[in-house]
């Protein structure tokens, strides 16, 4: 079956299957957003522990896809991964860092003699879901408005900048872009917990804090937005491979490929919906088409940054570096068998969603938590 198809055929598919991941990493990053409203929606110490443990069901689910988006990544654009991770070392050990103080302070924050107490891993879980998010959205604004990264002709990266990655968090689009993510994780964070926790008080406050949080984000996303219209940006030329600065580059394609256009605006008009209804009436259920509207945006954002001749990891200090789907993906051979593999997906995700169900089928509460001597 996949055997038969060409290898550009086969690139664009592994695009499209790095891309869902990717989004889906983007919408469980409830969890990290969730956490950074710890701190600041209640001092209360049961409202935190409720909190907590209902984050603390899913962290492994947002991590795990996290790894399966950058083992996606190595396996079926190898040539990125070596260019960006041995080259822009900095920002993703940094980003590295920020999950590993997570499932620390997760497995710590109330552990006997624990002495650095709560307080400290409450910190950690602020750091991870505000600076992690932060960087890695400045990282995928880096496909838009390119990296420091040259190759040799035997393929070695030479990063130019000596913040190794850590100065694309110093351009305001991928500032702007980390911003948004941040404040778009913290969004769906606080629906996502109004949806779960069964307390009334602390449900009021997470519908307000959603549509805060959503206000917060507005700027940042009309930012990015206004910038990808009017920008130039970086094209191939299907017939030399050649790399050059275009006018309007990613306005152009959104116009030529509407369906990525209709994509953006569905999936923003669902998150639109999600913070409305959590807001504006009785229900907590506006998770749901955020959630979905997330996915969508970024699949609308990755589609814009890799397909119709545009190179998704652009390289500013030398244009004839820049990685495209094509010219840094891995063989035939390879995308052939990892295609299949890739037909178990379906499966696991229906698993995903049985053990989902399984733990939320019914909303959490303050006496279960403080009767279960094993919660975070």
């Amino acid at each position: 079956m996949f055997g038969n198809l060409d290898l550009s055929t086969l690139q664009q598919l592994w695009w499209i299957i790095t891309s869902v991941v990717g989004s889906l990493f983007v919408m469980l990053t409830f969890v990290q957003g969730g956490q950074t409203l710890v701190l600041t929606l209640s001092g209360d110490p049961e409202e935190k522990n409720l909190i907590v443990n209902s984050l603390g069901r899913k962290w492994e689910l947002t991590f795990t896809t996290l790894v399966l988006f950058g083992g996606a990544l190595y396996a079926a654009f190898p040539l990125f991964y070596a260019s960006s991770f041995g080259g822009a070392y900095w920002v993703w050990i940094s980003i590295l860092l920020t999950f590993v103080i997570q499932a620390v302070s997760y497995e710590f924050r109330r552990k006997p003699n624990n002495f650095l107490g709560a307080k400290t891993y409450e910190i950690f879980l602020f750091i991870n879901g505000s600076v992690g998010i932060l960087l890695i959205g400045a990282a995928v604004g880096t496909f838009f408005t390119g990296s420091n990264f040259v190759l040799n002709d035997y393929n070695l990266v030479r990063w130019t900048h000596p913040l190794r990655g850590l100065e694309a968090a110093f351009s305001l689009f991928n500032l702007s872009f980390g911003l948004f993510l941040v404040f778009l994780a913290r969004t769906l964070g606080a629906l996502y917990l109004a949806n779960n926790l069964d307390h009334e008080d602390l449900v009021a406050r997470l519908k307000r804090s959603s549509f805060t949080n959503f206000l917060a984000a507005l700027p940042f996303l009309l930012y990015v937005l206004i910038s990808l219209l009017v920008m130039d940006g970086f094209a191939v030329n299907p017939g030399t491979g050649a790399v050059t600065m275009e006018a309007h580059k990613y306005l152009n394609n959104l116009l030529q490929m509407p369906l990525v256009l209709v994509l953006l605006l569905a999936g923003l008009l669902l998150v639109v919906a999600g913070v409305a209804l959590n807001r504006i009436t009785t229900s907590v259920r506006g998770i749901w088409p955020a959630g979905l509207g997330t996915v969508l945006t970024c699949l609308a954002i990755f589609f814009l940054a890799g397909f119709n001749n545009t190179p998704f990891y652009p390289s500013k200090a030398d244009l004839a570096s820049s990685l495209t789907i094509y010219n840094a993906s891995s063989s035939h051979y390879t995308l052939t068998m990892m295609s299949y593999v890739a037909l178990a997906v379906p499966f696991v995700l229906a698993y995903v969603s049985w053990v989902w169900q399984q733990m939320d089928g019914s909303k959490l509460t303050v006496e279960e938590v403080t009767a279960d001597k094993k919660s975070y």
